[in-house]
């Protein structure tokens, strides 16, 4: 049996070109998928490592006397100051970014932005993003964590948004 080449032309090769990048890149796929689920899966983590964080010190001051103070240090029944829950999660929590070391959990005016990645807003991949306006002590009061850990933010299922009440 002997293979003719005389009929093989661009066409072909382009069509057997086509065919080895396609079979490459699924195999890529294949091989790189495992480390994208761990990174978005510790990003899951952290964002409900925030949440439950925030929730308990919510349910501690509830229960506890008026002149009670958080763990960074605010009164349980005061305003409480986004940045200094921010400064106490990122010097106690251990938490990682696998995506940057720089950026572990921050303050955002709206965190669903951060989050979502709406058109035109650059997202920081892996980042907690807690709201920057401070907590009320007001029954109702709300504060939003969010974080995106896949790309592209804006779709569903790759961002986790989250409400904190008091």
């Amino acid at each position: 049996m002997r293979l003719s080449l005389k009929n093989f032309g661009l066409l072909e090769g382009l069509v057997i070109f086509s065919i080895i990048y396609v079979v490459g890149m699924l195999l890529w796929t294949v091989s790189t998928r495992p480390e994208v689920e761990a990174k978005a899966n510790l990003v899951k983590e952290n964002h409900k490592k925030v949440v439950d964080f925030i929730n308990n010190e919510v349910n501690l001051c509830s229960s506890a006397d008026e002149n009670s103070v958080t763990v960074w240090g605010d009164p349980c029944n005061g305003e409480w100051i986004a940045e200094k829950v921010v400064n106490y999660i990122n010097n106690n929590l251990k938490i990682k970014n696998p995506f940057s070391e720089d950026a572990k959990v921050k303050t955002d005016p709206d965190p669903r932005i951060k989050a979502e990645g709406k058109a035109g807003q650059s997202t920081e991949m892996g980042v907690v993003f807690v709201m920057s306006s401070n907590f009320l002590p007001d029954p109702g009061s709300e504060w939003i964590v969010g974080t995106c850990f896949k790309s592209p933010c804006v779709a569903a299922g790759n961002n986790e948004l989250t409400s904190i009440y008091r």
